[in-house]
């Protein structure tokens, strides 16, 4: 009996290692998972009084350390999620709605799902966040978008003048998207350090601007702002803040923008707005959070109130709308961010998927989620 008995552990023992190896050898060779920083990047990297003792800081202290007590509640709706976690329905897109006018002097929006956003402003066209593919995690069976009546068609996005990506987490940097895009792009402005992801796959240095916080870049007349937000990043095991994280503000000749990217709440959003605003437009992280990691992704009363930190006139959710990334309903964002605003009197727009509008405007206020 013995002798059955540790020959099963071998077995056993031997599994694991081999499952060890292949799991290794997946993270350690398959592109999707990026690269990081490394040589003159990391030296330059290393000069940002943002990174501390090998990693990327928050300007507040920020934990995401787990409540073991309520780990097997948290596991339990995640594992047998309550009926209408998921919509029950395709989602409902407008992608031909607006898309034929454009005057100089205003800013168009075109929302993708979750924090995908097209941004034309001053002639030019810009992507933010532009995760358009069908998975947001590293094997296309996780986490998949949720269904659309009308796909995202890459072959109708037109040529682009830059993209910018706020970190390098799977629902804001995804691999496939980047290989369809990366050669009708001009330029791409990140973060600190998330362009060595973009040249591991393919994209030319030249073409790749990182940003601290609080630095700026100018783009044909459009100036790019990074400034700070209270996260994390990574995509693989040990890249764990090995890359920055940022919400960016695009001005334009006429118009203000701002995009908050992910975080929790906290005082750099007074900030941003002593120092750049007021917006016409401020785009809010809504969805994904709980209980467990509010320091890292807020709830949507905190969204609104983020909003109107960085004095923004009209707000519009993202982070929302194409993924099940987190416990609660899939509804559950939007219900309770409308709800906040209109009880703070906030002005607020919730375009379809694929609605272009002119910032300032159009005020598309559809409840299509219902």
């Amino acid at each position: 009996m013995f002798k059955i008995i540790k020959r099963i552990a071998l077995v056993l023992a031997l599994i694991v290692v081999v499952i060890s190896i292949g799991v290794t050898l997946f993270v350690s060779l398959a592109p999707q998972f990026g690269a990081k920083p490394e040589g003159e990047d990391l030296i330059r990297i290393k000069q940002s009084e943002n990174f501390q003792n090998e990693e990327f800081i928050n300007i507040i202290e920020t934990s995401m350390e787990l409540d073991l007590s309520k780990l097997p509640d948290l596991m339990q709706s995640l594992l047998f999620p309550p009926k209408g976690k998921n919509p029950a329905k395709l989602l409902p897109t407008k992608w031909e709605e607006g898309n034929s006018t454009y005057i100089d002097s205003l800013a168009y929006i075109t929302w993708y799902g979750h924090s995908a956003v097209k941004l034309e402003i001053d002639g030019k066209t810009i992507l933010l966040d532009p995760m358009l593919g069908s998975a947001s995690a590293p094997v296309s069976f996780m986490t998949q978008r949720f269904g659309y009546q009308e796909p995202i068609d890459f072959s109708a996005i037109g040529d682009i003048d830059a993209i910018i990506i706020s970190h390098d987490h799977y629902d804001h940097l995804d691999h496939e998207s980047i290989l369809k895009l990366k050669d009708k792009t001009k330029h791409f402005y990140t973060a600190l350090g998330v362009g060595s992801h973009l040249k591991h796959w393919g994209v030319p240095a030249e073409k790749i601007t990182e940003l601290d916080w609080w630095q700026s870049a100018d783009f044909e007349g459009v100036k790019f702002t990074a400034a700070p937000s209270r996260h994390f990043s990574g995509r693989a095991i040990t890249d764990r803040n090995k890359t920055q994280w940022a919400s960016w503000i695009v001005k334009g000749e006429n118009q203000n923008i701002y995009f908050s990217g992910d975080g929790g709440y906290g005082p750099h959003f007074k900030q941003i707005g002593e120092k750049f605003g007021p917006f016409d437009l401020a785009m809010m992280e809504n969805g994904q959070y709980n209980e467990q990691w509010a320091q890292i992704h807020m709830m949507p009363e905190q969204s609104i109130q983020a909003g109107i930190d960085v004095k923004g006139k009209v707000l519009m959710p993202i982070h929302w709308g194409a993924f099940d990334l987190a416990p609660h309903l899939w509804q559950d964002p939007i219900v309770r961010f409308t709800a906040k605003a209109q009880e703070l009197n906030q002005s607020f727009v919730t375009p379809v998927i694929g609605e272009r509008f002119a910032v300032g405007v159009d005020t598309p206020v559809h409840k299509w989620w219902d």
